[in-house]
């Protein structure tokens, strides 16, 4: 299994609000890059497809108020995967994000995608801290 982490982003909102932005999948379109297209959500799945490599599907499978939330893939994949959110309060009005994709790629897979992939889970750090702080939710 292959594991990509984000950057840690500290987020000036408070853990409770990060975790529920994120425990709504109708949320994670705001965080996706452009080249993520086709998108479709209910509060609980969603799937979309990567420009040129494939379309992938996503169901919530545990949740721990305000510090942790587990995904994973779902549907016809083109390998199984899940992402990791955690969230840890420093403070009331503040906290850090770190995500934590894991795949099983085969290895010439992963030494095709392991770049891209880490770009992703780093945008998506960063698009939650801009996004959660704008207040543009």
């Amino acid at each position: 299994m292959a594991t990509f982490r984000s950057e840690q982003v500290t987020i000036e909102r408070n853990d409770g609000f990060v975790f529920n932005f994120l425990s709504d999948f109708n949320n994670f379109q705001k965080l996706m890059p452009p080249q993520v297209t086709d998108w479709q959500s209910d509060g609980e799945s969603c799937r979309f497809n990567i420009q040129n490599m494939a379309t992938l599907g996503m169901r919530y499978k545990e949740k721990t108020p305000d510090s942790h939330i587990y995904i994973q893939s779902e549907g016809k994949v083109p390998f199984d995967y899940n992402l990791q959110c955690f969230i840890e309060k420093v403070s009331d009005q503040g906290c850090n994000v770190s995500l934590e994709f894991n795949a099983d790629l085969s290895p010439m897979l992963k030494m095709i995608a392991s770049k891209p992939l880490e770009n992703f889970i780093n945008i998506l750090a960063q698009k939650l801290k801009e996004i959660c702080e704008s207040g543009m939710i």
